[in-house]
């Protein structure tokens, strides 16, 4: 199967044996090279749906989900109603979950999800809409999920299935042990779903612990299934789901006995499937040069091998002859890429003066640089990159930090009130504005939207521990930029879209210091958080400004955040770190004391920032290491953008 980059596409069901990969694969799939296209196809699959049965005179049932992965589906259902006339008057739906207990008008409620993010911009009739009560009484809990179950019966039964996945493989909230015959009920849900919903919720301790869910049967006795699953942090259960035994572990593998199931996945959330990981295991490649890199690494990690003890059996028996064939020699193939990964490595990432550049990753010239670090939260410059920030100042670069948001939200109002409570103290009491912050944080509820005197406070909080940080590594107030993009200011952890002004600000920003170098956080596990989109206005601005001339001389290199970082075959320059550098970016990081202890938004990870990410440090350097390069104690890696 092709990978699909443009809507000339149809994703409807391939009988087993239509695609290639089947001798790994046992469910179909279907990979796009992005979300928003991916959605805008299942879209149109369920518009026609809608259509054939207005044709027929005959309602349309669809079964939805909640959560980041459907969203853009429900917006371009929204624009097919509102700008091509696509009527919903046939359409009766039933969600798949709800938390419980849960009030309808909380913000964190699903009946909340769907109504602002499809129903009350559609056509659809209030009483065709079936979203799980969260308010049932546990008494008549049982016979409200009977009750459930038989709607949809009465209503013809699911003609479309809309599915998300955890990362635990569950589907609606069939956590692992469900029963693949299993009918609506409640559940008690598990550690690491609560942990992913820790963010909404600001923090995992208001996270509902039970739910209402459709059961595994009820989901299989739709007509048509689509699983959407996007980013890095999906794609270990999409390969288990996809490539593993059904196992009530894992209960979405329970879609493998479905006859009309397809998984729609971003390039991200398909990298781990044994045909985009390691192709030459399938069938013959065409060897790319990234694609070499990719398999010698891999071969290395197998064989436990440096990459210049690799010999002509390592790679005959890995499926890798035919690279033997196209190449020669595995000794010659070694050397080639044993001077690859070398030249990634450097201690000067703005480039060594005086030095030949040839085999460098960075230029020499200009010897010193203008450089704009982005950083969308307040802190991601020194947890992903600190090391290299430092190195860059130390070495006479004119460094620039752009912080793209406030990072008001990631700040509790405990953190909040204790600042707020210093304050009045210094006022001595007699300042009304912050005896009605403290009064508003103690009182409020959870999950109500920051109001925007918490938001400054919160937002201050930020700012002067990010001042902290970049005067301890010695660059100038003056060089350090809030941007504050309007996107995020929402005061809820639903943000806005990208837009315009979004992209304005960085636009401005880069025309005005004309920069040599550019770092941007190029995080994907999550497509639709907040560095997808801060990275996405750096594309657009970049976009905008390619055709200045200043541009000609503009470099642009993605790090990675706390929980991933780029492997060597991707990497194009590592920057080693000492253990003093190391001491160093820690020492930095501790600046930002609102997100370094009880951090709200850590996921299922409970250790702090600074510990995750000297970790990942420590890994990057190891893989070097291991693949017979000069050992370090650490090192940051950065991929670099090419427009």
């Amino acid at each position: 199967m092709q990978n699909q980059d443009n809507n000339n596409f149809s994703i409807s069901h391939k009988e087993p044996g239509q695609f290639e990969e089947t001798r790994f694969e046992k469910i179909h799939n279907t990979i796009f090279k992005s979300s928003e296209i991916a959605s805008k196809i299942v879209a149109q699959e369920i518009a026609g749906l809608i259509k054939e049965k207005q044709s027929k005179n005959e309602n349309c049932i669809l079964g939805l989900a909640t959560g980041s992965s459907p969203i853009k589906v429900y917006e371009e259902l929204i624009r097919l109603h509102q700008e091509e006339g696509l009527s919903f008057g046939n359409v009766i739906t039933f969600n798949l979950d709800e938390y419980y207990p849960m009030e309808k008008d909380n913000v964190e409620s699903y009946h909340y999800f769907m109504h602002e993010n499809l129903f009350k911009h559609i056509d659809i009739k209030a009483e065709n809409v079936h979203i799980p009560n969260g308010m049932i009484a546990q008494e008549n809990l049982d016979q409200y999920c009977l009750d459930y179950e038989a709607a949809i019966l009465n209503a013809g039964g699911l003609d479309f299935q809309l599915l998300g996945i955890g990362r635990t493989g569950h589907i609606g909230f069939n956590e692992p042990g469900s029963h693949s015959n299993s009918g609506t009920r409640s559940i008690t849900l598990n550690h690491i779903t609560r942990a992913d919903a820790a963010q909404s919720f600001l923090g995992i301790n208001n996270v509902p612990r039970r739910a209402i869910t459709m059961g595994i049967g009820t989901i299989k006795k739709a007509k048509r299934i689509v699983l959407l699953a996007w980013g890095e942090n999906k794609a270990d259960i999409i390969r288990e789901t996809i490539e593993g035994d059904v196992s009530s572990q894992v209960p979405a593998t329970y879609l493998q006995s479905h006859n009309n199931t397809t998984f729609v996945l971003d390039k991200e959330a398909s990298s781990e499937l044994t045909r985009i990981k390691t192709p030459w295991l399938v069938s013959s490649c065409i060897w790319t040069e990234e694609l070499k890199s990719k398999a010698i690494v891999w071969l290395c990690a197998k064989s436990k091998k440096p990459v210049l003890k690799l010999n002509d059996k390592d790679y005959n028996d890995n499926g890798m002859s035919g690279l033997l064939a196209e190449e020669g020699l595995a000794y010659d193939l070694n050397i080639k890429m044993f001077n690859k990964l070398q030249h990634t490595i450097t201690g000067w990432p703005g480039g060594k003066p005086n030095a030949s550049d040839e085999n460098r990753p960075e230029r020499a010239l200009p010897a010193r640089k203008k450089v704009i670090i982005f950083s969308p939260h307040p802190d991601d410059d020194v947890i992903s990159m600190g090391g290299t920030f430092d190195r860059l100042v130390e070495q006479g670069h004119e460094v620039h930090i752009a912080y793209q948001t406030s990072g008001n939200i990631a700040v509790s109002d405990e953190e909040a009130l204790r600042y707020a409570e210093v304050a009045l103290d210094i006022a001595d009491d007699n300042n009304e504005t912050i005896k009605n912050v403290i009064l508003s944080l103690q009182t409020r509820k959870i999950s109500k939207t920051d109001e925007i005197i918490i938001r400054k406070i919160k937002g201050q909080i930020r700012r002067k521990e990010s001042l902290g940080a970049t005067r301890y590594l010695g660059l100038p107030d003056n060089q350090v930029h809030f941007l504050d993009m309007p996107f995020y200011e929402t005061g809820t952890v639903k943000k806005n879209n990208l837009g315009s002004e979004d992209i304005e600000i960085i636009s401005t920003l880069i025309a005005k210091i004309k920069p040599h170098q550019i770092y941007a956080a190029g995080d994907l596990a999550d497509p639709h958080g907040t560095h997808k989109v801060c990275l996405d206005a750096i594309f657009a601005a970049i976009e905008e400004l390619k055709s200045k001339p200043f541009m000609n001389d503009c470099w642009v290199w993605l790090y990675r955040g706390a929980w991933h970082e780029w492997e060597p075959h991707e990497i194009e320059m590592a920057v080693p770190m000492s253990e003093d550098q190391v001491l160093k970016k820690r020492k930095a990081i501790f600046y930002h004391q609102s997100q370094k202890d009880n951090v709200m938004f850590q996921g299922e990870d409970s250790r702090e920032f600074w510990v995750r990410v000297e970790e990942r440090t420590e890994n990057t350097a190891d893989k070097y290491n291991a693949l017979g390069l000069a050992e370090y104690t650490a090192m940051e890696a950065f991929k670099r953008y090419y427009f």
